[in-house]
């Protein structure tokens, strides 16, 4: 297992210090957490605001995908290179930009339909997807910044309280995306799901400037374009891949040769970051085999969840016929949960270790989506409440333990590329959680629906037959037809949904054998870390 080198011990002049450096460590918490929120908050809302979307934009599955998944990918894509940015130019000055870039990026949403008609070309969808996009590259940079803000804030002893509540409030932050997104929608409309990132950017602004010290630098050196321009077009043709591949076909030629491209460019990639001086992503920090095991954890963890996230909000308001509000309300129990459960998970982690604690979680996570896997049409509060439930105290020790490791384990003159690292892998867990199980779940209805249709699918056209499909990924029913096909679409988006909570319950376990062979690291002078 490698550990910190020499660069991590304490100078003649005291340890080294990194991220926040002075001041009081749980008010520099504070500040990092307002900006994070604000960044969760956007992962999980927009399920609940995409019905909204759908109907006033006019929007496809795919589009609805890209609007998510364009997003997440833009994060997963620049969190290790605005890690690097914050190693070398300071951790508190990108966090700063990050944050406003990431408030001004959100009203421009809010004001897409506007922008579209402005500028020639581009529709609402397409305006509301590049600035999705921009809005992730913005995101990119604060959260790496933070862990490294938090890393250099909190002495050895206290960095399992710091990650159980940071872990606290990712968690809070993600499962209230819902209950917030449902009052904005109902009350008011679906721009106000981003309008409200402005006030809190505002705030997060004027505390990181006054609560976070100021950071330097410690050393200058350039960037990675290569790798980053490498690792950007692999996770693109991946992503575009998995989407666009139930409507072209996953025989076809042109989903083979994107599947192509992303393995020569990732192979392209890893090559290249084995060759490079100052490479993006130091392929020394994966030698630590609770980094490299902690990344793939974050991965499907967050794979479960935002993949949950997406097609809950179709199942509430389309099939089960709630309100935004209401809506976001059957999501309480996981919102609640996450406030008790995350700061348990440290406590259990500093005192069973990260590989009870992790694949207990996992066990518990999978359980959770079997539970899910069975929703009937009219399931109740209580029937959808107890797997949420379940799911806060699943997820959580994942998400603590997996950061701690990452984050503690790598040498303190990485941390923000080890802090882009996991958020990158989140990312891109939850990216990709979006696509596959909207892929299976597209599938799955496209083979279920001329079932229930029975007889009647024979008189239906192709063309209206495909508009049944995509109604039916929707959760919702085309006006004016006949209950016999209503009922239709709606029991195929429930063979589709349990069929990819299925999918979300393997991958859980199959995860949790993974946590077997994190072992505990060691504290090294400088850079403390505690592994239980």
């Amino acid at each position: 297992m490698a550990h910190a080198k020499a660069v991590d011990a304490p100078s003649s002049h005291g340890p080294v210090k990194t991220g926040a450096g002075g001041g009081n460590p749980w008010l520099v918490l504070l500040a990092v957490s307002l900006g994070v929120i604000m960044v969760m908050l956007d992962g999980t809302v927009v399920g609940i605001a995409n019905p909204s979307i759908q109907a006033d934009l006019k929007a496809s599955l795919s589009d609805l995908q890209w609007v998510t998944s364009g997003y997440l990918l833009a994060l997963a894509v620049f969190l290790i290179t605005a890690g690097k940015l914050g190693d070398l130019f300071g951790h508190k000055r990108v966090f700063l930009i990050g944050v406003a870039g990431f408030a001004v990026s959100s009203v421009g949403i809010g004001l897409s339909a506007e922008l579209a008609d402005i500028i020639p070309g581009l529709s609402p969808v397409g305006a509301l997807i590049a600035l999705r996009v921009l809005q992730g590259l913005f995101g990119a940079l604060l959260q790496p910044a933070a862990l490294a803000l938090l890393r250099g804030a909190f002495p050895g002893e206290k960095l399992n309280q710091a990650m159980g509540a940071w872990g606290a409030i990712i968690g809070l932050s993600s499962a209230a995306g819902p209950i917030v997104g449902g009052l904005l929608v109902e009350n008011a409309s679906w721009e106000t799901v981003f309008f409200i990132n402005a006030p809190v950017g505002l705030a997060a602004l004027v505390l990181g400037t006054i609560l976070i010290k100021d950071n330097r630098a410690q050393t200058m050196a350039r960037i990675d374009w290569l790798g980053v321009l490498l690792l950007s077009g692999a996770m693109f043709s991946l992503v575009w891949t998995i989407i666009k591949a139930p409507e072209w076909g996953w025989g076809d030629s042109t989903t083979l040769t994107f599947a192509a491209l992303f393995a020569v460019l990732i192979g392209a990639f890893i090559f290249w970051q084995s060759r490079a001086s100052q490479p993006l992503v130091p392929l020394s920090l994966f030698k630590n085999a609770s980094i490299s095991i902690g990344t793939v954890l974050m991965m499907m963890v967050a794979f479960a969840m935002f993949g949950a996230m997406f097609f809950l909000g179709f199942f509430f308001q389309g099939v089960h016929g709630l309100s935004p509000l209401e809506a976001g309300l059957r999501m309480l129990p996981m919102s609640a949960g996450m406030i008790v459960a995350s700061p348990l998970a440290g406590m259990a982690i500093g005192r069973l270790g990260p590989k009870i604690t992790m694949a207990t979680g996992l066990l518990i996570t999978a359980f959770s989506m079997f539970l899910m896997s069975q929703l009937s049409i009219d399931a109740s509060f209580i029937e959808s409440g107890i797997p949420f439930l379940l799911l806060a105290f699943g997820m959580s020790p994942v998400f603590v333990g997996a950061t701690e490791i990452i984050v503690g384990n790598a040498p303190v003159n990485l941390t923000g590329v080890a802090g882009g690292v996991q958020q990158s892998a989140m990312q891109v867990g939850g990216a990709l959680g979006t696509a596959i199980l909207g892929a299976v779940m597209a599938g799955e209805i496209s083979d279920k629906l001329p079932g229930y249709l029975g007889p009647a699918a024979q008189a239906i056209p192709p063309a209206q037959m495909t508009g049944l499909e995509k109604a039916a990924a929707f959760g919702t029913v085309p006006p004016g037809v006949p209950q016999q096909i209503g009922d239709a679409v709606h029991n195929a988006f429930m063979d589709g949904m349990h069929v990819a909570f299925l999918v979300s319950t393997g991958i859980a376990v199959l995860t949790a054998v993974l946590t077997l062979f994190v072992k505990a690291g060691r504290k090294t002078e400088g850079a403390p870390v505690h592994m239980g």
